[in-house]
């Protein structure tokens, strides 16, 4: 369709940037499981899985709006139930997150793991219906919300890398329990609580 193949350009560079940010992951936590940054599987599950999974979302969502599609109707079903399986996965995500015991999130973590997801995955599905009523707005969208992904599991990655490279997972096998960020009102100074060993 014409008004779809005007975002070609768009789709495949959060596409294969989505790609190829999947392969990288795959890199890293086998780098994370040498070095014994990975405190358990619940630990990697809850914080560690969701990158890779955000990853394969803006590549997937990338993959449907290249598709031919003949109706912008079939295309708005099948973003709907991608929006509505991501709802799902963060769910999913909330629960695992709240029973591993590898680490203590914070309210940081419950922010960029549980609820900007969720708000990315509601917001796909809303402008999916939309998408053949309104199509333009729609798109535009649909488009911000695979970047987000794409986006939100860069930040994820590179809160996993400062962890490591701060040397809070050294801090964490030392003292042998996860780390908790101090409350505020401790000497007036901020917690170091970066991130969580084995999340990727």
């Amino acid at each position: 369709m014409p008004i779809l193949s005007e975002w070609e350009s768009f789709y495949v560079i959060v596409g294969s940037s989505g790609a190829a940010l999947v392969g990288l992951q795959f890199v890293v936590i086998t780098l994370l499981h040498e070095r014994q940054v990975i405190s358990s599987r619940e630990t990697l599950n809850a914080f560690g899985t969701p990158t890779v999974f955000h990853f394969a979302g803006a590549l997937v969502l990338s993959a449907v709006m290249s598709a031919p599609w003949h109706r912008l109707h079939a295309a708005s079903v099948t973003l709907v139930t991608c929006g509505l399986a991501g709802l799902v996965y963060a769910l999913i995500v909330t629960r695992r997150a709240s029973r591993q015991s590898g680490y203590a999130p914070d309210l940081d973590d419950w922010w960029w793991y549980v609820l900007v997801p969720c708000g990315i995955y509601l917001t796909l599905v809303v402008a999916a219906i939309l998408l053949p009523s309104h199509p333009h707005s729609a798109l535009f969208v649909v488009g911000g919300a695979t970047l987000s992904l794409l986006l939100i599991g860069i930040r994820n990655a590179w809160d996993t890398v400062t962890y490591v490279a701060t040397g809070e997972h050294e801090k964490k096998a030392e003292t042998g329990r996860a780390p908790v960020k101090p409350s505020a009102d401790s000497g007036g100074r901020r917690g170091s609580n970066r991130r969580r060993g084995g999340s990727v």
